[in-house]
């Protein structure tokens, strides 16, 4: 398939989803459990991608580096650390058991 082709697919069916949001009447997003949904949904689909891209190599599960750093950022966001340190916590750890052969 053509990588222009694919492109045009994406960029229509994408533009097709906004406007099907649009369609959607005002009523039924001021329900209460929709405004709950449309609130964790980013924070679940966030999470998904980031445990996705941690343990996964290809179509392989795998604990490397990545989950080091990942534990780190954790543990810096439970001691309520600034996010700069939570994602500097993560690359220097990642990077360090990289480098110690992990």
């Amino acid at each position: 398939m053509n990588v222009w082709i694919a492109i045009g697919l994406t960029v229509v069916g994408c533009y097709a989803v906004k406007y099907a949001g649009l369609l959607v009447p005002a009523g039924a997003l001021e329900r209460p459990l929709v405004r709950r949904l449309a609130a964790l949904l980013p924070v679940a689909l966030l999470a998904a991608l980031t445990a996705q891209q941690t343990f996964s190599t290809g179509s392989a599960l795998v604990v490397d580096a990545r989950a080091a750093g990942l534990a780190a950022a954790g543990l810096a966001l439970l001691v309520r650390a600034p996010f700069l340190v939570v994602v500097a916590a993560a690359v220097v750890v990642t990077a360090g058991v990289r480098a110690l052969g992990g």
